[in-house]
C-alpha cells in the first residue's frame, strides 16, 4: 500500500509564499504521474499541477505563473511551490499520483489559509 503525506501548509498573508512537500513511502518514479489538487469549502476538487514520468509539467490556469511543481525521486518527495499567494487559493491542498485518472493514490490534505 502507497502512502502520500504532505506538509507544509499553514496561514499566509496575500502576496506571501509557501512550499508544500508530499512524500511518497515507495519510488515515485514507479508511481507514475505525480499531482497536486486542491478542493476549496463548498467547492470541487480541481487539478493545480501535475508532473508525469517525462517531466512533462501541467498547471491549471488558475496558478500559471506562480506555481511550480517540481519531484525528487531520491527523496520520494514531490514538491508544489506558491508564490503570490491570493486569497482564492485558500484550500486544502492534495497530493495524488498514479498512472492513470482517477489516481489510486492520495494523501490526507494539508490546508492552506490565504489571508490578511
Amino acid at each position: 500500500q502507497v502512502q502520500l503525506v504532505e506538509s507544509g501548509g499553514g496561514l499566509v498573508q496575500p502576496g506571501g509564499s509557501l512550499r508544500l512537500s508530499c512524500a511518497a513511502s515507495k519510488s515515485i518514479g514507479s508511481l507514475g504521474a505525480m499531482a497536486w489538487y486542491r478542493q476549496a469549502t463548498g467547492k470541487q476538487r480541481e487539478l493545480v499541477a501535475r508532473i508525469n514520468i517525462a517531466d512533462v509539467i501541467t498547471y491549471a490556469d488558475s496558478v500559471k505563473g506562480r506555481f511550480t511543481i517540481s519531484r525528487d525521486n531520491a527523496k520520494a518527495t514531490v514538491y508544489l511551490q506558491m508564490t503570490s499567494l491570493k486569497p482564492e487559493d485558500t484550500a486544502v491542498y492534495y497530493c495524488a499520483g498514479g498512472w492513470a485518472v482517477p489516481y489510486p493514490y492520495w494523501g490526507q490534505g494539508t490546508q492552506v489559509t490565504v489571508s490578511s
